[in-house]
């Protein structure tokens, strides 16, 4: 997730304050991905120190506004226009937790599969009834009518990646299986070429 070029976006419909930034980035989003005023500002530090903002002036209060410059409308056109590579995939807990666990002994990975998936079955009930309410609370237009759209848009998401996680858990579940029954094939070949043949008849050790 680029917070960076979110806070761009914002800004670049006008000039906000950390506040302002931070609940508008968690409208449009659902609080999905909260984030605390800290983080705000120390993104708005870096875009300024990068020349992608610039401070716009203190209302009454004292709120610290900023604005986005030319060089930060170009940064967020060119994120708009250039796909989220694939080449360098963001970790993932669930994948490094199950790749871990089929190499550390003494872990049921069965168990684990099953508990993820228990966990994720629910998540997915609960972005489906989120989604539900979000369509029957949507506004046709009005000043809100685009924060719901991205709220839905969101939920979609995640509604999807959970479908696919569950689908990829069905699947190694299976890869599990296949894998035991495997090992029962070769222990059982194993036992089978391990039994000694009946000495022949004739032969006597010799002894030495």
């Amino acid at each position: 997730m680029s917070i960076r070029h979110g806070l761009l976006a914002l800004l670049d419909q006008g000039p906000r304050y950390g506040y302002q930034l931070r609940v508008e980035f968690e409208a449009r989003t659902g609080a999905t991905w909260p984030l605390n005023v800290g983080q705000v500002y120390t993104t708005l530090a870096r875009l300024e120190r990068d020349g992608l903002v610039e401070p716009a002036g203190e209302d009454e209060e004292g709120h610290q506004f900023y604005a986005v410059t030319d060089a930060g409308r170009a940064e967020l056109r060119a994120w708009f226009d250039t796909p989220v590579p694939r080449t360098n995939p963001p970790r993932d807990e669930l994948a490094i937790k199950l790749a871990m666990a089929v190499t550390v002994p003494g872990v049921d990975v069965s168990a684990v599969v099953q508990g993820q998936r228990r966990h994720s079955i629910k998540a997915l009930q609960d972005y489906t009834r989120l989604k539900g309410r979000a369509l029957a609370a949507e506004p046709a237009d009005g000043p809100t009518a685009g924060n719901d759209l991205a709220w839905l848009l969101v939920l979609d998401q995640l509604i999807f990646q959970t479908e696919a996680e569950i689908r990829w858990l069905d699947h190694c579940e299976t890869r599990l299986a296949k894998q035991a029954e495997l090992r029962q094939a070769r222990a059982a070949q194993a036992a089978r070429d391990g039994v000694a043949a009946p000495p022949a008849k004739g032969l006597r050790r010799t002894r030495r």
